[in-house]
């Protein structure tokens, strides 16, 4: 048995959308559970990632990204990600190393001015660039905040990664295992499954669709010799988004089905049946109902 302090804490991941929250969050883990595209604003809640070692927990909350809403949804998504910030022991915001410092940055460091919550700058992607450009980076930001540390990763291939967690940890106070050491997310296995196969639809639908859908888990349960079986409706806003989804004779919607089924099997280790539908409800993003009913609760915040 080890003498070494038992360390926990809660971080949260913030910055602009596409900046790599998730990757890293996945990274960390070791499992997928928050959902990546390159399309923007991908992640809509706050999701919950849970790292545990020998010595320590750390409880990570990957936020949506902070940007300009243009919907309800969009208030929701940016109010989760700012009220995250007072909840939190440390804060990760992070940037992308290939795009300059622009108005977005300078909203997030704003809304952090009146935080007593450490703050990291966690700049990624810098597998993408020259290191001479790291530097510039680096002085381009530490003049505007009075960042605790700044640490470089690239979250896609684990570059310093290690440090960050070694970082984070030094940080944190003594205190208890929140979860169970083999538990990676506090989130229920239906919002995980419902997130990978929106991940699925972000990946093969055109621009018009991806921030129209919402997907709903109707029925998962276990069936004979541990096969789950699982029925999903995806949600869209206008009928012409609906025979995009099912695609041609069914094709689009039987491709999301099957690389989504792969995510879930992986995720349960468990064989799956996954059974699709796609519904329309009109403009439901700016609906209070309807957007409680998919599971964006504004009274949370």
């Amino acid at each position: 048995m080890s003498n070494q302090p038992f360390k926990s804490g809660f971080v949260a991941l913030i910055g602009r959308p596409n900046v790599g929250k998730s990757t890293l969050l996945n990274y960390v883990i070791g499992q997928k559970i928050a959902i990546m595209s390159d399309k923007p604003q991908t992640t809509r809640n706050k999701i919950q990632g849970v790292y545990t070692s020998d010595d320590a927990q750390i409880i990570f909350i990957d936020t949506p990204g902070i940007h300009k809403p243009k919907h309800r949804l969009g208030d929701f998504m940016v109010k989760a990600a700012t009220t995250t910030i007072k909840e939190v022991d440390l804060v990760m915001f992070l940037v992308d190393a290939t795009e300059p410092f622009g108005s977005g940055e300078q909203f997030i460091l704003s809304r952090l001015e009146s935080s007593s919550t450490p703050v990291f700058l966690v700049i990624n992607k810098i597998d993408l660039i020259h290191p001479d450009e790291l530097f510039e980076k680096i002085a381009a930001y530490k003049d505007r905040f009075p960042f605790a540390e700044v640490i470089p990763v690239s979250a896609l291939q684990g570059n310093n990664v290690p440090t960050l967690i070694d970082q984070i940890k030094a940080y944190l106070e003594e205190g208890p295992q929140f979860y169970p050491a083999d538990q990676i997310t506090d989130h229920p296995e239906r919002f995980v499954v419902s997130e990978l196969i929106r991940e699925k639809v972000l990946h093969l639908t055109r621009d018009e669709i991806p921030h129209s859908i919402a997907v709903g888990i109707e029925e998962m349960k276990e069936r004979e010799e541990g096969t789950i079986y699982a029925a999903a409706t995806i949600i869209v806003e206008r009928s012409s988004q609906k025979g995009i989804i099912i695609g041609k004779q069914g094709k689009m919607l039987k491709e999301i089905g099957q690389r989504a089924r792969e995510d879930i099997e992986a995720l349960l280790g468990s064989k799956v049946f996954l059974g699709l539908w796609v519904k329309v409800q009109k403009d439901w993003r700016n609906k209070k109902f309807h957007l409680s009913e998919h599971g964006y609760r504004e009274d949370e915040y």
